[in-house]
């Protein structure tokens, strides 16, 4: 390797260290494993091309591709490893994510769990993150093109459920789609006041929902809202 790519990889390296001492860690993410996969699943490689000088910076990364901007975001990188941990995904469970976007999100839940189903209804984004997931070589994590926010029901029940854009309100359809003891991460709310939380199914009927923190996120596309004029 010559001296210059060599100092590129370094820097590469050092910004990597940083997200995640600097970042993350702060965010109370202290769980050896997930810090683990933030250095062996390589954020850079996910992100557009164009904005990998930016891959570890604390913001959501605009997802353009092939210079065309979808409107579609990547978390910040401290929201992903938050709710990665405050999920606990185990080697035996089933994932559906919801906005495969870059394919990141996708990846780490990949590492965790024993398979990862994500769905993208945006087909240049479905390419996009389907085309990142196989250069990292992720073998069990595929991606298929549809709209699923009211979540996948042909494959559920699933263990755990990742929402990758924000919800006016968590709708029960999801709720059925985990099984008892399954979970949901989810950002719920209305900017700018939403909510990031973890919600448990631990009943037929029943569940339990954890907030975790205050943020703010693009809204996910076809979201569904209660009918203002229910009562």
């Amino acid at each position: 390797m010559e001296g210059s790519d060599w100092g590129k990889r370094m820097d590469v390296e050092q910004a990597r260290v940083n997200m995640i001492e600097q970042q993350i860690r702060p965010w109370d993410v202290l769980d050896q494993t997930v810090l683990d996969l933030l250095y062996s699943v390589r954020r850079e490689e996910f992100v557009p091309t164009q904005m990998r000088s930016l891959a570890f910076a604390d913001t959501e990364l605009p997802l353009r591709v092939d210079g065309v901007d979808t409107g579609e975001t990547m978390m910040a990188p401290k929201v992903e490893a938050r709710l990665l941990q405050e999920l606990g995904i185990q080697a035996h469970e089933s994932v559906l994510e919801v906005g495969t976007g870059s394919g990141y999100m996708a990846a780490l839940a990949a590492h965790r769990g024993r398979s990862v189903l994500s769905i993208e209804i945006d087909a240049r984004l479905y390419e996009f993150g389907s085309a990142n997931l196989r250069r990292a070589g992720i073998r069990n994590a595929r991606v298929q093109q549809g709209d699923a926010a009211l979540g996948w029901s042909e494959n559920a029940p699933y263990d755990v459920i990742i929402m990758s854009g924000s919800l006016p309100v968590l709708p029960e359809a999801l709720l059925k789609q985990v099984r008892i003891g399954g979970r949901i991460a989810a950002i719920v709310g209305q900017a700018p006041a939403m909510t990031a939380q973890i919600v448990t199914r631990i009943s037929e009927t029943g569940c339990d929902t954890l907030p975790l923190f205050e943020t703010c996120l693009k809204p996910l596309r076809n979201a569904w809202r209660p009918d203002p004029f229910r009562f």
